[in-house]
């Protein structure tokens, strides 16, 4: 559906074009062409996948979506509250199930565990937590000096760049929250970390990503760049894509960055270092 929502979306831009070069005739068979295919995928949408959806989402995925839905916005009405659904508290039956299926400790390092033939007791030594690593305010050897956890992810969202990284097994792991989520030049949300690469991308451009991660992994390009112009958006987007190796030359990841370069083009002078 997602690729039909595409061919849509081009049959729209295709007579709204016919429409500036003043042919009404044209125009009138394109736009009947459009609202024909978009009020089919309307119903499609209400009376088959949101049925389907109605029966397999939990609340949780229904709350998930709401939390994701102003980072690509609103196609008819925006809502002007937040939703908050009564959630039932299961607390004590939840507790009283688990009691019954999960083994019991027997003490501070000891597990009891009920099988048919009887029962048996294992004993452990926990494992000792690094409180270092625990403390996101506590300084950690960085490159070239140090930084702490949070001050680390206080520059990385202090950055002119939307930053993304995808591991070398080509699973979305992060992102910088650079940008206004309303600004941001491609939307990324929390619900899509964990992700294979290519389900956090339409159809239509999953082959170029499949092509660029080959390229940056096998070593044939060490970056791929690309940029263009959105009207929509008033900005000259400027993308990267960068292969992330360790200092044995292992691929590791990719690192994508995007900038809007606009404002560079608006530069009018040599120099300016006035404060």
């Amino acid at each position: 559906m997602w690729g039909v929502d595409d061919e849509i979306r081009d049959l729209f831009k295709t007579a709204r074009k016919t429409l500036e070069s003043g042919d009404l005739v044209a125009t009138k068979e394109q736009f009947e062409t459009f609202a024909k295919e978009f009020e089919e995928m309307i119903f499609k949408e209400e009376a088959i996948l949101l049925m389907i959806l109605l029966e397999i989402f939990t609340q949780d995925d229904w709350l998930q979506v709401a939390a994701d839905s102003d980072a690509y916005g609103y196609a008819i009405v925006k809502p002007t509250a937040k939703w908050v659904p009564h959630r039932e508290v299961f607390g004590e039956i939840a507790e009283q199930a688990a009691d019954s299926i999960f083994p019991q400790p027997a003490g501070p390092n000891q597990q009891i565990i009920d099988t048919p033939e009887g029962q048996f007791t294992i004993t452990f030594t926990p494992k000792k937590q690094s409180e270092t690593v625990q403390d996101r305010t506590s300084p950690q050897t960085f490159g070239n000096g140090y930084l702490s956890v949070e001050q680390a992810n206080l520059i990385l969202n202090h950055l002119p760049l939307e930053l993304t990284f995808v591991n070398k097994d080509d699973i979305f792991q992060y992102y910088n929250d650079s940008h206004p989520v309303e600004d941001m030049i491609f939307k990324r949300t929390p619900s899509q970390i964990g992700r294979h690469v290519e389900l956090c991308h339409p159809p239509k451009i999953v082959d170029k990503v499949k092509k660029i991660f080959e390229l940056l992994r096998t070593g044939q390009k060490d970056q791929v760049t690309m940029w263009f112009k959105s009207e929509s958006m008033g900005k000259f987007v400027y993308v990267v894509y960068k292969a992330v190796r360790d200092d044995q030359g292992e691929f590791q990841g990719v690192l994508e960055y995007v900038q809007d370069i606009q404002p560079f083009f608006e530069i009018d002078s040599d120099f300016h270092r006035d404060i």
